[in-house]
């Protein structure tokens, strides 16, 4: 049976994909082609910085080379999987802008020919909206030296885009996409007189957008460490946008990159990487490193995005203490409160599992469940189911179903041990278990250690526990002789012990996602069955003396 959440996003999922089912048809019509053509920029008020693009694409330490294509079969050769690679026009910014300029202007001549009407695999969203910023950021080259029927087409060909973005906009429900509509919407209005509007539009719509989806500290309400990355660097390119063209930054703006910044700079591991909560993999923060170098922390003793840091000495570990985050932002979202990394002397030692984006849609399925992330596990369920509907799931990603609380929260910072402790109350409604994890640096004696309880408030209903503590794969481990610790081997001449009092471990194989691929590793598990007690678990991770 439905909850009313589903029902209420099933009808909303149903009315808006009648509309996009009626659009398409509306879209590919000759009237609303000639309703995009608009009138014609006389002229390219500035041109912006190409470089500028460095700020949103992925592409590092790369080139592409014009010089040896033939722009006569450049498009003949599009396959499935680089459509949107090649249509958006990101590689600009790899070319030879001294020698590349004339094949250019012959390869965007033959799109312009192909593909200056709607279509839908072309004009899908985010690539029409990174082309109109690509082209817009490299005008200087393909206007250079170009005739007047080229260049009129191809200032058409931009405004018709545009046109396309702002009457859609108000249809587009994921927030990724609509920052990056924005951010087209802004740089044409800043580059044509004509369309000045576009700027100031695009302007309001981003400050509502921000007011909308960041909480007071300026982290995403998705709690995705991902799209905290993604959304400040759209943010800090409008900046340097507008500043480019010396126009007034709006204070928002200003406001919203400092929070974004000083979350990054929060949450950023000692490996230069992402935690991996919450929908984030393996991410290179090179391109926005700069932003961060000047920066100074003032988030010492907060709890961001949910997320809470504790810092000693050569110690770092970050633990998940908060409740899922809403169903329209839950569309990455990772079953797994209380769960922990733990860095020691810079490396990773325990970890998450990592989102599965990157690799197939079943990886992503895999890596939302409770035993993908370093915590507690109750008869091999998950704490959050998500939503089975497919047409929901289509419209609004693969949202969560049900939600849990979590409170309690208490750090702490004593003379002895530094840390803190939480609780959620995820597996009581189904089992009646409350979970509270306490982690702690002990300052004296320079290691970790945790406490787990299971509270239960059902008595008489048997459930049964695991535990798990996913290590690093670049790590080895093994089972010890007494069975109640394991060692983890950094190094030939350095190791950790992990130790549980009076509990039994065993290690188990487990897969890490958090990359391109699927990568095996091992996983620290303890399990047992608990019927009427509370039970309290003491473990810890030391070096090996």
């Amino acid at each position: 049976m439905f909850g009313l959440k589903s029902v209420y996003f099933y009808l909303i999922a149903c009315q808006i994909n009648l509309i996009k089912f009626f659009k398409k048809i509306y879209f590919s019509s000759k009237n609303y082609n000639k309703s995009l053509k608009t009138k014609t920029p006389q002229q390219v008020y500035y041109n912006p910085n190409p470089f500028l693009l460095s700020i949103i694409t992925s592409y590092t330490g790369q080139s592409f080379k014009i010089s040896e294509i033939d722009p006569n079969i450049f498009w003949l050769e599009d396959k499935k999987k680089e459509t949107e690679q090649l249509h958006n026009f990101f590689w600009l910014s790899l070319i030879d802008r001294k020698t590349d300029n004339i094949k250019l202007k012959k390869i965007i001549y033959i799109w312009m020919i192909k593909n200056s009407k709607y279509k839908k695999k072309v004009w899908e969203t985010s690539t029409l909206s990174a082309r109109i910023i690509s082209w817009i950021l490299n005008v200087d080259i393909i206007l250079n030296n170009s005739t007047f029927e080229f260049r009129k087409n191809f200032l058409d060909c931009i405004i018709s885009q545009t046109n396309h973005l702002k009457k859609n906009i108000r249809f587009e429900k994921d927030i990724a996409k609509r920052i990056e509509i924005l951010t087209a919407i802004v740089v044409t209005g800043l580059v044509f007189k004509e369309y000045e509007e576009n700027f100031n539009f695009g302007l309001k719509q981003l400050e509502a957008l921000v007011k909308d989806y960041f909480d007071k500290d300026g982290f995403p309400l998705s709690r995705n460490p991902n799209d905290l990355i993604f959304f400040s660097k759209y943010l800090i390119f409008c900046r340097e946008v507008i500043k480019d063209s010396q126009k007034y930054i709006p204070e928002f703006l200003e406001d919203i990159i400092e929070k974004n910044l000083h979350c990054i700079k929060y949450i950023k591991t000692p490996n230069d990487q992402l935690p991996l909560f919450n929908g984030a993999f393996s991410l290179n923060l090179k391109q926005i490193e700069e932003y961060l170098e000047n920066l100074k922390s003032d988030n010492k003793n907060k709890n961001l995005g949910g997320l809470y840091k504790i810092k000693y000495k050569n110690h770092f570990l970050i633990i998940d203490t908060d409740k899922p985050p809403m169903k329209k932002f839950s569309k990455s979202y990772q079953s797994g409160p209380l769960s922990f990394e733990y860095f020691l002397d810079g490396i990773k030692i325990v970890t998450n599992s990592g989102f599965g984006a990157n690799i197939s849609r079943k990886a992503e399925m895999l890596s939302r469940l409770t035993a993908c992330q370093s915590t507690l596990n109750i008869n091999d369920t998950s704490v959050t189911n998500f939503e089975k509907i497919e047409m929901i799931n289509r419209i609004f990603g693969n949202s969560i179903q049900n939600t849990f609380k979590s409170f309690d929260f208490l750090p702490k910072n004593e003379n002895d041990l530094v840390g803190c402790s939480a609780t959620n109350n995820g597996y009581e409604k189904k089992f009646g278990c409350i979970h509270k994890r306490e982690i702690y640096i002990d300052k004296a004696s320079n290691y970790l250690k945790g406490v787990d309880h299971i509270f239960k408030s059902k008595d008489g209903y048997p459930i049964r526990y695991a535990f798990r503590f996913h290590i690093n794969p670049d790590l080895s481990v093994v089972k010890t002789m007494s069975g109640n610790s394991a060692l983890i081997q950094i190094s030939k001449n350095k190791s950790l012990i992990f130790s549980i009092n009076n509990e039994n471990l065993e290690i188990e194989k487990s897969i890490f996602l958090g990359g391109k691929k699927i990568v095996d590793n091992a996983c620290i598990t303890i399990s047992g069955n608990l019927v009427n007690k509370n039970k309290t678990f003491y473990w810890e991770i030391r070096k090996n003396n």
